[in-house]
């Protein structure tokens, strides 16, 4: 099962970086649209968990500082954009989802101890995701463009989103618990987690190659 968990770790550093060249490679013919910065949000995010996981020259404590207060508001934050304001095109969605998040957190890093805000910061982030991930695949399902989803490419990034955040919310949630008491079962997770993370941004490869920007 290590062994498993080792090459699903190098395919997934390879979708990634994938993705992130069809991102570039598309990001001039997206000049012109909000979609660009999908391209670049790609970029930062793959920097991003190389500074939190691959970097050993930065101590522990600094990259989860980082993380708290810089690393995961900005992914989320982003993909609230992506969702509610750009896509469902609710201002208001926007502004209430990033400002829940913002007090949460700040009320959480003042009350408790850093590596209990990063675990946290997860876990409410990804429960403000989970609800506009719902919205928009409602919205896709009352929508004639479901037709056309090929051309969607909220389509595929909200597949991918689903299949990501809400299959491993559990995992992140009770991924501690799991570990010193349910060794095995905290390793299927974990392959889950993997397989999950590199279908996602196959996905996202996707939604640059057949996406239109107009979805």
């Amino acid at each position: 099962m290590q062994e498993t968990q080792s090459i699903l770790k190098d395919v997934l550093l390879g979708v990634q970086f994938t993705a992130i060249l069809i991102g570039l490679l598309y990001f001039f013919k997206l000049k012109n649209s909000y979609w660009k910065w999908f391209s670049v949000y790609l970029v930062l995010i793959f920097f991003q968990e190389y500074f939190l996981f691959g970097s050993e020259s930065i101590a522990y404590q600094e990259k989860i500082k980082y993380a708290v207060f810089l690393g995961i508001p900005l992914q989320f934050i982003f993909l609230y954009w992506l969702y509610a304001y750009k896509s469902l095109k609710n201002k208001k969605m926007f502004l209430l989802s990033s400002l829940t998040y913002a007090i949460i957190i700040g009320f959480t890093v003042y009350f408790n101890t850093y590596n209990e805000a990063y675990s946290l910061s997860n876990n409410v982030g990804t429960i403000i995701l989970i609800i506009l991930l719902v919205l928009e695949f409602i919205k896709q399902i009352k929508n004639d463009d479901i037709l056309k989803f090929r051309e969607n490419k909220m389509f595929y990034i909200n597949i991918g989103m689903v299949l990501f955040y809400v299959g491993n919310y559990p995992y992140h949630v009770f991924g501690q618990e799991l570990y010193e008491n349910h060794l095995k079962i905290f390793n299927l997770y974990n392959i889950y987690f993997l397989v999950t993370n590199c279908i996602m941004y196959l996905l996202f490869s996707a939604s640059f190659i057949w996406g239109k920007t107009q979805s």
